[in-house]
């Protein structure tokens, strides 16, 4: 398939051809390179120039396809340009549909309003309020913190090992990763850290009893924060997913200490782990839940935060942002919910195609028992943690040679993570998965260093 060449805009002229380089010259660099900021991050790992994509597949300007095991970071659960999502996009601008919208209320607010409330929260008897406070996740996280604080009336948070909440302030203060903490430039404060499931072993027994006894001792040092924040299934951490009976335990501590339960389920919410809340499995009802990244379904801008109604003591405009109202968002997001959260299917298919990864990923292992420290994972989130420092990364780069899409992730980028759209068929399942199972075999060959 290739690209038509875009019409000439009248007016335009085409700029002159750019002096050849001089004898013994590399390329010239990218305006990539020679203009967009040092900080720019995937690029390095991919170094291609994407042009299109459709479901599991993107393509570069080359015209050399490539199978998604990334899906935005969990933001295309629905894969890339769904038609159905991208229908009613279009529908919605050629009608000349409100964009941009603060948050003034609008029919296609309303809409996504009502089918939240109808698909989402009422079946399973959520009694949440829904706040949007800008579009980015970091955004919702930041909310939830302000409103914990503000109902509670004291400044603390605790956060857990290995945590990522966002790169805004208020959200590094509960990110566990030293390099992204240090990027704040400012003392990160007001939360203290404990530790996540199985941070001390699988064997720990009694994992929230130091929490308590501190919280109960006077002499401990530790006030009564407002709130606890955590990930269901750690994602940037490593894949480190927390036992249904580990969440039940801090939910019974938050409400036994009087401390509010964030649960941030950016990256694995709408679906990501087969129910469309990942904390859904343990049966818990979290005070405050942020969502982002596939609530749009077509990756656009829009992050929520939900709370209990008794919760919302917020003043008109106490909490706002630009772009809180971004209509298209909610025009792809009520689309995605009609098409996929009516009934169970979806739910259904995304935890067989989370075994379907679970037997790949431990045939690999079980090929590389001194490399392979872990497998683990739900749904479709799932990790392959690598023993040797670089094994991972050294992976990932072969798999993009090979043509397949996977990050790493973890303190030490140790884990191998895999976020592959839960509409992906099992055969293109099957292809990344062997692609992913040479790349190792091949990483693992090469010489240290």
């Amino acid at each position: 398939m290739t690209t038509p060449a875009p019409a000439q805009v009248p007016g335009d002229t085409a700029p002159p051809p750019a002096a050849p380089p001089g004898p013994g010259a590399g390329p010239a660099p990218s305006v990539f390179e020679t203009l967009e900021s040092e900080v720019r991050g995937y690029c390095r790992g991919w170094p291609t120039v994407f042009d299109r994509a459709r479901g599991s597949r993107l393509v570069d300007e080359d015209g050399r396809a490539f199978l998604d095991f990334f899906a935005g970071a969990g933001s295309l659960n629905y894969g890339h340009n769904n038609a159905v999502l991208k229908r009613a996009l279009l529908n919605h601008l050629e009608r000349d549909g409100i964009t941009h919208g603060l948050d003034m209320s609008t029919t296609a607010k309303r809409r996504f309003l009502e089918t939240f409330r109808d698909l989402v929260l009422r079946p399973r008897g959520l009694p949440y309020k829904v706040m949007f406070p800008g579009p980015t996740g970091t955004n919702a996280v930041e909310a939830a913190l302000k409103l914990a604080r503000k109902v509670k009336s004291r400044p603390g948070i605790v956060s857990f090992t290995n945590a990522f909440h966002g790169m805004s302030l208020g959200a590094l203060a509960v990110t566990g990763n030293a390099a992204k903490r240090a990027g704040a430039g400012v003392p990160l404060v007001h939360t203290a850290p404990m530790p996540f499931d199985g941070y001390h072993g699988a064997d720990a027994s009694e994992p929230f009893a130091y929490f308590e006894r501190m919280l109960d001792d006077p002499g401990s040092g530790l006030d009564r924060p407002a709130a606890a924040i955590v990930e269901t299934v750690q994602g940037e951490g490593g894949i480190n997913v927390a036992r249904p009976e580990w969440l039940r335990g801090l939910a019974d501590l938050c409400e036994r200490q009087d401390m509010l339960l964030i649960v941030d389920d950016i990256q694995m919410g709408c679906g990501r782990t087969g129910g469309f809340f990942s904390f859904e499995e343990a049966g818990i009802v979290p005070d405050i839940v942020t969502v982002s990244k596939s609530i749009s379904g077509y990756g656009l801008p829009m992050s929520l935060c939900l709370f209990r109604e008794e919760l919302d003591i917020w003043e008109p405009g106490e909490h706002n942002g630009t772009f809180r109202g971004n209509n298209p968002a909610f025009v792809t997001a009520t689309a995605a919910l009609h098409t996929y959260w009516a009934d169970d299917a979806l739910e259904k298919q995304t935890r067989l195609r989370g075994e379907q990864v679970r037997a790949g990923l431990l045939a690999i292992a079980a090929e590389h028992p001194e490399a392979v420290v872990a497998v683990r994972g739900r749904g479709l989130a799932w990790g392959v943690q690598m023993r040797e420092a670089g094994a991972a990364g050294r992976a990932a780069r072969r798999a993009f040679d090979h043509g397949l899409l996977v990050e790493t992730s973890g303190p030490h980028s140790e884990v191998v993570k895999l976020l592959p759209a839960l509409t992906i068929s099992p055969a293109d399942l099957d292809e990344g998965l062997r692609l992913l199972a040479c790349s190792v075999r091949e990483a693992l060959r090469e010489p240290l260093g």
